[in-house]
């Protein structure tokens, strides 16, 4: 992530990029009620949630691309993206997770991640800098993990193409932690110097 601020081309809200964010983030509650079906004694319904989440990842590439060659890179767009991924990354990670296909351990290195962020966003904020833009290396992070978590739910099953999705799906979730961390670590980074800048110009 950078922290510098980027041009924001327009202030509007109904623009293409920002519907499809905002339709990723109808997606969410959609894609945890059919991941958890089964454990609440409905059918089981991982092709529906690979579906739903594949789309998402698909609108998740089109909303930035669109923004950038449309001239569309909106204030809201840079808080709607970064919201829908995140927010995919959660529910994902409390379906899996209480489905038992992720392990505890994973999730929680996920998790800490995230609070780490907010911590760092609050003290962003504190100093008078909004959400700062999610660059290539988050996105690549985020990429990774939205590869792993399907490939980890097919893995669920029998058979040679749940073993693929058990070592495809595995490799995409550590690159993926790997990069989400890193990425998380140079944003904190950024925080450091920005806010002690700050402090000495005052």
């Amino acid at each position: 992530m950078e922290v510098q601020e980027t041009r924001v081309q327009t202030d509007r809200v109904l623009t293409i990029p920002n519907i499809l964010s905002m339709a990723r983030l109808l997606g969410v509650p959609l894609f945890l009620w059919l991941i958890l079906w089964p454990v609440f004694g409905g059918p089981t319904a991982d092709g529906w949630a690979l579906l739903v989440l594949a789309l998402s990842g698909v609108s998740d590439y089109l909303d930035g691309k669109l923004a950038r060659r449309w001239n569309q890179i909106s204030s809201l767009g840079r808080i709607l993206d970064p919201a829908a991924d995140r927010l995919y990354i959660l529910s994902t990670l409390v379906g899996l997770t209480w489905r038992e296909i992720l392990p505890v351990w994973l999730t929680a290195a996920l998790l800490a991640r995230e609070v780490m962020l907010l911590i760092a966003v609050g003290f962003l904020g504190r100093h008078g800098y909004g959400p700062p833009q999610v660059n290539f290396l988050g996105k690549a992070a985020t990429f990774n993990l939205m590869y792993a978590f399907p490939l980890l739910l097919l893995s669920s099953g029998s058979g040679w193409l749940h073993t693929l999705g058990t070592v495809f799906g595995w490799a995409f979730a550590g690159w993926g932690t790997a990069l989400y961390w890193w990425a998380g670590v140079l944003y904190v980074v950024q925080v450091r110097r920005l806010i002690k800048a700050d402090t000495t110009a005052d």
